[in-house]
């Protein structure tokens, strides 16, 4: 079959966009085994792949929005952690046209949403690889219960997509080993109709138009889970600049969208610069927002070093999605039965950033939360430590996350809180953590036993008794 000379310009293109030279020979792997098909995390056992570590990917997406066909090229360039038979890759229901490992090609197949890969030879314990994958398809979104009912992941909009993937949706739109656990460095390369704006993570490195298109080339330099990646494609005005603080912001809007009270530009770079006083350095090349026009989507994501929101949010939502720059971005969880340290800490920061304001004080939004509850409400019985897949974003990991900081807070004293905060985002600054991490920390940080105060915030249905009480 002849290919259109347009597929065939975005066949050159996406191969020019992710090229990936590898002069690595394939040494000999003696007793080689396949790599696990998951990661192990209990609430997605078959996300995130084993045998070895995601380095870098090397993404080109060519996108059409009248069919809603998406053209892709991804090259992961990882590291062996054993001696490898076969690998896996997560891809949801797209289908893929070929498949190289250090330019050579490899077998390949199918297994529900795992792509299984046999090089052409073992790869040998510590050695380097590079995986090409081509593939094309009409990426679809997620539904279910988890994420607040709404539809999430890769979402047409009257222009083009909104791509909000947490917790498990990036893999419908690119190869990859798609778990929190799984973090590397991004090239992301976007290709659309001439008009359209295409936006990811990190500084753009290049953009122009050709022959009735319009691309972007985006670089990620800090390591990002795959669900922070995002490739959001629509009409935008875009505003750029510098925070007061200095750090480069870039703001995208879709100009349709009625502009309101909020200046997302401003409070965006407000909440960068005092962030980085309370959590430690700003830990990402550049900040900034996607603000998009997708009614179907019901929620903001911290997308990494962009936030994407689905309409024009408001002060409260603009400060959450930026405290996960430090919670839940730099400091990524281990498993998703850790959520409350990115949800908890993210709506502490409300508080705090109400506090700052001078509106109300966390004291006092934490009583507010608390009275607001009746011991009988649903919150008091889920478990925040591990609140379980389908209620892993419910209200409880949000508000009594955030009671638990404060309980903390009030346990310790601001002098040692406020000692943890930037400690914990250093120490685990581009990796990950789980929950008895933090308590470890936060003990050796105030020199107290906490054990018993986590147990009962985080692990003990029931509502329970104010601190002081």
């Amino acid at each position: 079959m002849a290919l259109s000379r347009s597929a065939r310009r975005t066949s050159r293109w996406l191969a020019l966009a992710t090229a990936v030279a590898s002069a690595a020979t394939i040494a000999a792997a003696p007793g080689a085994t396949p790599g696990a098909p998951g990661v192990g995390d209990p609430y997605f056992p078959a996300m995130g792949n084993g045998g070895f570590k995601p380095l870098h990917y090397d993404l080109g997406v060519s996108y059409h929005p009248d069919s809603g066909r998406l053209d892709g090229r991804t090259t992961l360039s990882a590291r062996a952690t054993q001696n490898l038979s076969t690998f896996d890759l997560d891809l949801q229901k797209l289908t893929v046209d070929s498949i190289r490992v250090n330019g050579r090609r490899a077998h390949f197949t199918r297994t529900g949403d795992k792509i299984v890969i046999r090089p052409g030879a073992p790869l040998s314990r510590g050695a380097r690889f590079a995986v090409t994958v081509v593939y094309h398809g009409v990426p679809q979104p997620l539904s279910g219960p988890i994420v607040f009912g709404s539809k999430y992941g890769w979402m047409k909009t009257k222009s083009g997509v909104f791509v909000a993937c947490e917790p498990n949706a990036a893999s419908t739109w690119f190869p990859s080993s798609d778990h929190p656990s799984e973090k590397a460095t991004y090239d992301i390369r976007i290709d659309a109709p001439k008009g359209l704006t295409g936006v990811s993570n990190g500084r753009l490195v290049a953009s122009g138009e050709s022959h009735g298109r319009s691309w972007s080339h985006w670089r990620e330099s800090r390591p990002m889970a795959t669900y922070l990646a995002t490739a959001t494609i629509g009409k935008f005005d875009v505003r750029t600049g510098t925070t007061p603080g200095g750090t480069p912001i870039y703001v995208a809007t879709d100009p349709t969208l009625p502009t309101g009270k909020v200046d997302v530009y401003g409070i965006t770079a407000a909440a960068t610069d005092y962030w980085s006083k309370l959590f430690g350095p700003y830990p990402f090349e550049e900040t900034g927002a996607v603000v998009d026009d997708m009614p179907e989507a019901g929620f903001s994501l911290e997308v990494q070093s962009k936030p994407v929101y689905s309409a024009v949010r408001n002060e409260t939502t603009i400060v959450h999605e930026l405290a996960h720059q430090w919670f839940g971005d730099s400091v990524s969880v281990k498993q998703w039965k850790d959520i409350w340290l990115n949800e908890g800490f993210a709506t502490y920061a409300q508080w705090l950033w109400a506090e700052h304001r001078g509106t109300t004080t966390t004291h006092d939004a934490f009583r507010k939360a608390y009275n607001s509850l009746p011991a009988n409400d649903p919150l008091w019985k889920i478990k925040v430590s591990d609140p379980q897949r389908d209620t892993m974003f419910s209200h409880a990991v949000y508000e009594r996350g955030a009671m638990t900081l404060q309980a903390l807070r009030e346990r310790i004293g601001d002098k040692a809180f406020f000692k943890l905060l930037p400690t914990w985002t250093a120490q685990h600054r581009y990796g990950n953590a789980n929950t008895a991490d933090f308590i470890r920390l936060a003990e050796k940080v105030s020199g107290k036993r906490l054990g018993g105060l986590f147990h009962t915030w985080l692990d003990t249905p029931g509502r329970p008794a104010l601190p002081g009480n």
